[in-house]
């Protein structure tokens, strides 16, 4: 006899169903799992044994063999524990196999019965909604699953789940988990003096432009940095469920909780490759996309390894991340907003003739060289801060905080996405091609400096592309539909120069 239960694989943010085929066949007795399973789906022979005879039952004195359909596909991880457990129960007699052809089940089992966690669930309940299936997934993943707003059994155990199959103990239905909205972080009340960088904080929030902070120890690169998720606008519905579906794959949406408020993602400087991009054995979103519509904040700059720093130059233009493998090929979504934050040189007190080492200015130029000119040509926003004075340090709080700032950031957001929305984009920076030549409506005067300042700057197609974006975002915070002389002037003092030896 053969049984058929429908489960989940996952590549990237994409989930295709996976039929598990379970025969009892005359023979000497095994358990073999074909279908190219890594170790973790291997394994589950073991844990399904256990969880079975943890309910009082055994195993059949039979041949039997799982196979997970397409056999080309690969499977990984142990959300395919649930379903073989049910495939074989089903084969056994033990529950109807028919009823089970309305699921699509994922979980892990533990060796005493429970149903345990496991990455993924929530993309696994997309796609059950969009076959018209029901879900059986973990208890602790219900409030997650529900979600995707189909019908969600959630067992804690496997023999409360047979129950529920046989109508002898309905479990109730899951409510999705809460969401989470406001920022509770830095107030930007909190920083004190660096006006100019304030200004070029509220700019690259209002387009989601990339921003580089360079300035000595102290100066408040980080402080800064960590105030920008507060005066970012909350994540809309699709945007929220875009970011969880990213944390439901790395395993980190826990209670099921949603959050309108933008990701944050801050990695050390001795982030690996994989770590900052994604990939692994078992390939998972690295950092960039977990910071997925919202910031990562790359503290010390050059402390990076180059080749990391550099695999970021085509997520930041393409807005995503593939990860390729001899045996897959997974696309991350990635898009975000780079801040970063350097030094001027090692010493970190390049100018300060008391503080600077004996190798100034030379020791900049090599210390900035560590980051190339390609990941920089892609930073629309570049400032040199001071080092905050004594004086500016006993002023009282400035009267403007996060919130008044946040207003006019909405604002400007606001009137981007009527903009674009037949473009399907949300900011300018991601504004190209026909869609920016449309949107950056140039005065003549304007129009003469930005052509000006192009040849004398030699800049790259890119690079004029980020200041025309910039420019925009600048007009588009002052309200108006034409870009002037003065606004295309902001943008231009905001483009990063190479140093000088």
């Amino acid at each position: 006899m053969v049984a058929i239960v429908s489960t989940a694989a996952y590549l990237g943010l994409e989930a295709r169903r996976v039929e598990v085929q379970v025969q009892l066949a005359s023979g000497v007795p095994a358990f073999v799992v074909v279908g190219l399973a890594d170790k973790a789906v291997g394994e589950s022979r073991e844990r399904v044994r256990a969880a079975i005879a943890a309910i009082g039952l055994s195993l059949p004195p039979k041949r039997i063999t799982v196979n997970l359909s397409p056999a080309d596909l690969p499977k990984e991880g142990s959300h395919y524990d649930l379903p073989i457990a049910l495939g074989l129960l089903a084969a056994m007699g033990v529950v109807d196999a028919e009823t089970l052809s309305d699921y699509l089940i994922v979980g892990e089992l533990s060796l005493d019965g429970r149903i345990a966690g496991s990455p993924g669930v929530l993309l696994a309940a997309m796609l059950a909604s969009g076959e018209g299936r029901a879900l059986i997934c973990p208890a602790v993943q219900g409030a997650e699953a529900a979600w995707a707003g189909t019908s969600v059994v959630a067992a804690p155990d496997l023999l409360s789940l047979l129950n529920h199959l046989k109508g002898e103990q309905m479990l109730s239905a899951p409510q999705p988990g809460g969401a989470e909205d406001g920022w509770s972080g830095t107030d930007l009340q909190q920083v004190k003096g660096q006006e100019t960088a304030k200004r070029a904080l509220e700019i690259a929030a209002a387009g989601n432009h990339n921003l580089l902070m360079v300035g000595p120890p102290g100066a408040g690169k980080s402080l800064l940095a960590s105030c920008l998720p507060g005066i970012l606008p909350p994540l809309d519905a699709a945007e929220a469920l875009e970011v969880s579906m990213v944390q439901s794959v790395a395993g980190t949406l826990t209670g099921g909780r949603m959050t309108r408020v933008r990701p944050f993602r801050h990695p050390h400087h001795s982030a690996s490759m994989a770590a900052l991009t994604g990939g692994g054995l078992r390939v998972k979103p690295g950092e960039i996309s977990m910071a997925h519509l919202g910031v990562l904040f790359l503290d010390e700059l050059p402390e990076f390894q180059r080749a990391v720093l550099d695999s970021l130059r085509q997520p930041l233009e393409t807005g995503e991340v593939s990860v390729a493998r001899a045996n897959a090929h997974v696309t991350f979504p990635a898009r975000v907003q780079l801040i970063a934050a350097m030094n001027p040189c090692r010493c970190g007190h390049l100018g300060d003739p008391a503080l600077a080492c004996a190798r100034a200015p030379r020791c900049a130029a090599d210390y900035q060289a560590k980051v190339s000119g390609p990941l920089l040509d892609r930073i629309d926003l570049a400032i040199e801060m001071a080092a905050v004075s004594a004086a500016d340090l006993v002023l009282p709080p400035p009267a403007e905080g996060s919130a008044e700032v946040a207003a006019r950031v909405a604002a400007a957001r606001g009137v981007q996405r009527e903009r674009y929305a037949a473009d399907g984009i949300r900011t300018n920076a991601e504004a190209d091609g026909a869609v920016l030549e449309r949107a950056a409506a140039l005065d003549a005067p304007a129009r003469a400096l930005l052509a000006q300042a192009a040849e004398a700057m030699r800049l790259s197609a890119r690079g004029f592309h980020r200041v025309l974006r910039v420019s925009r975002t600048i007009a588009d915070l002052a309200g108006t539909d034409t870009i002037g002389r003065g606004q295309v002037a902001e943008a231009l003092s905001y483009r990063r120069r190479a140093p000088t030896n």
